[in-house]
């Protein structure tokens, strides 16, 4: 039942992709030959949008197909360094809108989690979702004590559709790289096995509550960023219920205008929040669409930015934090060649490439960005422009820098969509440099001793024992060595001196050999052939000596 039931699935599958003549992509592959299969199994002659561009197409298709494609297309919108840029420009206009699931059925969920009637917990609750998206909905309700929340609440059986889903991405991305080259190259199933992850992260929404109390602890009492407060005496798996929030879309540019934002400032303060939570705290929201990102306008001079939505966070080590910061100044120095050697001390490209042909490749594709006003300059279109020169050199994807780089270009599309003006260098610059020296300073060496003390006081007692023992472990250790050292030199004489009982007895039976043939040739004189017998018995019985080893 279940092989019937996949089945039908991939049929639905191939007429929906057949009809928006997604065919032609395979035409460049030798799984061309397949076209033709593909269209008489979709059952369907009739294309749609067949005066639209292949990423348009795309999109349309993913979008009919359901959630769980609509946030594969998203995903895959983020990977520049694999998707073409006409694709994934397309891509990245999905909207995660989709049809709504019942209100009776958010409810069962609801009281299924809670364990106990809507009634019991919530004063009031809007049957008409507030929002509906491809993994979840969101309904505004009123807690008995009178706290206005919204309640986020797993589509129904949505596990159970993406195991479905997922098998048979499985399925087919291993296909694919089986018969294509090109599908080998994209690493398909590398890219099903990242949206996996994603997926699961998504549909547990204690991860996401986890993730919003974290970033709302980093930005406690901060004039830059307001995150809502988690209920975590009802968030479940399949429920989290947090405060509501008021302000205003920041998609929404003339209402801020209308309101007297100050744009510039707005703008300034969105980048310098993404480098705050990128290189202070290593925990940065990575969906920042402008359907997550509200303002609060109270005060029209230093607006607030309030997020929400918290399900995909990316993180980075120390190590990645320096090699962002020293490759963005190197960049703006255009001093390639510390940028190739920054990849190698990083350990994501061998130590045998050529560091110049590297820098090399490295200026061939960033010099052109110099050709733009300073202002025009992307960062994310810096970093997928060196993680594809990267790939030809071997460089592994890091999935933490993909999901930074993709949020650099939310932030960099959304702030200049705020002020065109903006300079993203001239605000980040100085924030690198203050990173970078706050990091190998006096001052970084003052904290990292003070973090240490308390720990070293409380080793320090101690020290002395601990040297005792281990002087008292090194003796011992040099006695094994002194022991194995003379057994070594024993074997050694021991070798030496049956390798000389070997020479002795060939020695040996060579002059009884000798003597044998002189008495055959001279029988009347044997004196020579007793001679030459003699010694070379002599030879035979040192081979034979007892050896002695000291």
């Amino acid at each position: 039942m279940n092989t019937i039931r996949q089945l039908h699935h991939a049929l639905k599958i191939n007429r929906t992709l057949v009809r928006y003549g997604l065919d032609e992509f395979l035409t460049p592959t030798p799984l061309a030959v397949l076209r033709p299969v593909a269209k008489l199994f979709s059952f369907s002659f009739h294309k749609s949008a067949h005066d639209k561009s292949r990423g348009e197409r795309l999109r349309l298709a993913l979008t009919e197909l359901g959630p769980i494609y609509i946030k594969l297309g998203q995903m895959l919108s983020t990977r520049r360094d694999l998707v073409p840029p006409d694709i994934a420009d397309e891509l990245a206009r999905l909207q995660d809108q989709v049809e709504p699931f019942s209100s009776e059925e958010a409810k069962n969920v609801v009281e299924q989690q809670l364990g106990s009637t809507l009634d019991a917990v919530f004063s009031d609750f809007n049957t008409t979702p507030l929002a509906s998206a491809s993994i979840a909905q969101v309904h505004e309700a009123t807690l008995k004590t009178g706290e206005a929340v919204v309640i986020k609440v797993l589509r129904p059986k949505i596990r159970q559709k993406i195991r479905r889903d997922l098998s048979m991405m499985y399925e087919l991305a291993s296909w694919a790289e089986k018969y294509s080259s090109e599908a080998r190259r994209l690493r398909i199933k590398e890219v099903v096995k990242e949206y996996d992850s994603t997926l699961e992260r998504e549909i547990d929404l204690r991860i996401e509550a986890a993730n919003t109390s974290h970033l709302r602890h980093n930005f406690q009492d901060s004039e830059l960023l307001y995150v809502p407060k988690v209920y975590w005496d009802y968030t479940r798996s399949k429920v989290m219920v947090v405060e509501k929030i008021a302000g205003t879309p920041i998609g929404d540019v003339r209402r801020l205008k209308d309101e007297g934002v100050n744009m510039k400032e707005l703008a300034d303060r969105g980048v310098e929040i993404f480098f705050t939570q990128v290189f202070r705290d290593s925990f940065f929201h990575a969906d920042m669409h402008p359907g997550n990102i509200f303002v609060d306008t109270t005060n029209p001079d230093k607006p607030q930015y309030i997020a929400i939505d918290c399900g995909i966070m990316g993180t980075l080590d120390e190590d990645d934090k320096r090699y962002l910061a020293h490759n963005f100044l190197a960049f703006f120095d255009r001093d390639y060649k510390r940028i190739a050697e920054l990849h190698v001390e990083s350990g994501w490209i061998d130590e045998d490439v050529s560091i110049p042909e590297f820098e090399s490749a490295i200026r061939a594709a960033c010099e052109p960005i110099f050709g733009k006003a300073l202002a025009e300059i992307s960062f994310g279109h810096f970093l997928i422009q060196l993680f594809q020169t990267a790939r030809r050199f071997n460089m592994q994807v890091q999935p933490q820098l993909v999901l930074l780089q993709k949020t650099l270009l939310y932030v960099e599309g959304l702030g200049r969509q705020l002020y065109p003006e903006l300079d993203l260098w001239e605000t980040a610059q100085p924030y690198l440099r203050k990173w970078l020296r706050d990091q190998i300073g006096p001052k970084a060496i003052f904290e990292e001793v003070k973090t240490q003390l308390p720990d070293w006081l409380h080793k320090a007692p101690k020290i002395p024992g601990l040297l005792f023992d281990n002087v008292q472990k090194l003796g011992q250790e040099l006695e094994k060595f002194d022991s194995l050292k003379q057994e070594i030199t024993q074997l050694e004489q021991y070798k030496l001196r049956q390798s000389g009982a070997q020479k002795h007895a060939i020695i040996g039976s060579g002059f009884a050999l000798l003597s044998g043939l002189l008495y055959l040739g001279i029988p009347d004189d044997w004196v020579p052939s007793l001679i030459v017998g003699v010694v070379g018995l002599a030879f035979l019985v040192k081979s034979l000596w007892p050896i002695k080893v000291k």
